[in-house]
């Protein structure tokens, strides 16, 4: 799967990862849902390092499509209230 963070670039990231991943965005969704701004802060870093840490660079110069878009790390709490959906920024 590739996954984009606006404004820093795609990682592959292995399916096998996605269950943390959507662990972490869960609790990036309870925060934003509680208006909690430390807790959105903290969670938006903790699942970009995921993604980072998970993944590996997609080629810079490569033109596919990224499956998923991620905000960026400076993103406010109602940007990412805007992008989310059902099932968080991560289905599954």
């Amino acid at each position: 799967m590739i996954i984009r963070i606006l404004g820093e670039g795609q990682y592959d990231v292995a399916d096998h990862a996605l269950d943390r991943l959507n662990e972490l965005d869960s609790a990036l969704e309870a925060a934003v849902e509680a208006g909690d701004e430390a807790a959105f802060a903290a969670s938006l870093s903790e699942l970009l390092d995921g993604v980072r840490t998970a993944g590996i660079a997609h080629p810079a110069d490569s033109l596919d499509e990224s499956d998923l878009i991620l905000p960026p790390g400076d993103a406010t709490i109602d940007q990412v209230r805007e992008m989310l959906n059902d099932e968080g920024l991560i289905p599954g």
